[in-house]
């Protein structure tokens, strides 16, 4: 006797056939999906663990040094027999150094991005903002070496009492370095300003320089300032240069002519390991670590709320 045998309809084969495919891109999209958020849950979480580590080591120090006399002692000598922790010439030297890089890059990096936006044809676009980029690919310290070797020498036949040593040279040479970075997002900022205000502002007899300026400049003042904020940021944290340059004497003076440490210069002065782990001394890096953390973020929240507060809709 011959068995009954029970054949399935097509249709119903071709949809048991197609699960499997319909849940492999799922599970694909489901995979790639964890793994970005395990990514960025990484990030914040390195991020926090940073700032742990800087807040419980400067909570040790602070135990054994006054809020008072780090924030207001004009002398830094935390390695000395007579130690002073007053942290304002470490401060008022990052801060000469990166308002002279600033007075250097942000000028020309404005005008570098309007040439490419509004004047530079294809081509030379092409050929010319790489060739920028490449500026943010030389190693710190050669920049260094060619701030003392070079920017110094050159400065001092201008002031000839000019020291080997001086903020002048460290900032300008910090300033060209940090020229890529708020040229390149400023001009990414104006080339993404709509075209038809261009159009408008030529329909009304503006010329190419006048809408630029007052057309498409302000139009992206948003993504301009994050520029500005990412090169405050950059030239704050510049470690290289400013030790090989600016010397590493901690003086509280606002002049760019003479000699100062920086607070990066510190931690890398301090971090070569000739003070004892666990000492005082040892613990000023992380609190000065905190200082410069603490600037720049309070640098990006005001670069947040100016870019929150001119960000155009379109």
């Amino acid at each position: 006797m011959e068995a009954n045998v029970v054949e399935m309809p097509v249709e119903q084969k071709a949809v048991c056939m197609s699960r499997p495919s319909r849940f492999a891109p799922r599970l694909q999209e489901r995979a790639i999906e964890r793994l970005l958020q395990l990514a960025a849950f990484a990030s914040v979480a390195i991020t926090f663990g940073i700032v742990g580590v800087l807040a419980y080591e400067s909570v040790l120090f602070f135990q054994e040094v006054s809020i008072a006399d780090f924030l207001t002692d004009r002398q830094w000598t935390p390695l000395f027999a007579d130690a002073h922790y007053g942290i304002l010439p470490l401060v008022s030297g990052t801060l000469v150094t990166t308002l002279v890089a600033l007075l250097v890059a942000i000028p020309m990096g404005s005008l570098i991005a309007i040439y490419l936006s509004e004047y530079a044809s294809r081509k030379v676009r092409e050929c010319v903002k790489p060739a920028l980029e490449l500026l943010s690919a030389v190693p710190t310290v050669v920049y260094g070496y060619f701030a003392l070797l070079f920017v110094t020498p050159a400065l001092q036949h201008i002031w000839p009492g000019l020291p080997g040593f001086n903020m002048l040279s460290a900032g300008l040479v910090i300033g060209f370095m940090i020229v890529p970075y708020v040229s390149s997002v400023s001009e990414d900022a104006m080339r993404a300003v709509p075209t038809y205000l261009r159009e408008g502002a030529f329909a009304l007899g503006a010329t190419r320089m006048q809408t630029a300026l007052r057309v498409v400049f302000p139009s992206a003042l948003s993504g301009i300032t994050a520029a500005y904020v990412l090169g405050v940021s950059r030239a704050i944290g510049e470690t290289m240069v400013v030790a090989i340059a600016a010397g590493m004497q901690p003086t509280l003076t606002l002049n760019p002519l003479e000699p100062a440490a920086t607070m990066t210069a510190y931690i890398v002065q301090v971090s070569l390991g000739d003070v004892p782990h666990g000492s005082v001394g040892y613990r000023t890096i992380f609190a000065t670590g905190l200082m410069l953390l603490s600037m720049t973020l309070l640098f990006n929240i005001a670069g947040h709320v100016l870019k929150k507060r001119y960000r155009q809709v379109y």
